[in-house]
């Protein structure tokens, strides 16, 4: 049993067959967890269909199994594995990624400030702000 985030949506996927940072999903749980559906123009969501090279695919008796890290990356849609604790988390698309570039508005988020007061982007809409980041890696 796995569990993913993909398109901020969290789900628990109990037939996905890890192989290493590979994450294999039947056609029916990609369709599940991520609204694609795989037909004979590859995978598709929404209008947007990504051709499958054939190491995505695996055929078990009748059943499809896609590769959807493998796929993720093909279309250079980041993706973070932990598979010791059985979660995956896919970021944005580069279509989903492109719109939020071309609408030049940050994404919204909360951080504690020093105090642990919580403090969110949006509070600060209209408003100019200075933004200091800092990581200890």
């Amino acid at each position: 049993m796995v569990t993913m985030i993909y398109d901020e949506k969290v789900t628990t996927v109990a037939g996905a067959a890890p192989d290493g940072e590979d994450l294999w999903l039947t056609e029916a749980d990609l369709a599940h967890a991520t609204g694609c559906e795989v037909g004979p123009e590859g995978a598709c969501l929404g209008g947007l269909c990504v051709p499958l090279a054939p190491e995505l695919i695996r055929r078990r008796g009748d059943e499809t199994w896609v590769n959807l890290s493998g796929l993720a990356r093909w279309i250079e849609q980041p993706v973070v594995a932990s598979p010791k604790h059985a979660v995956w988390f896919f970021g944005d698309r580069p279509d989903q990624l492109a719109a939020r570039l071309s609408s030049l508005t940050a994404p919204d988020f909360t951080l504690p400030d020093l105090a642990g007061r919580l403090h969110s982007l949006s509070q600060y809409r209209g408003k100019k702000i200075f933004l200091v980041t800092w990581a200890s890696w």
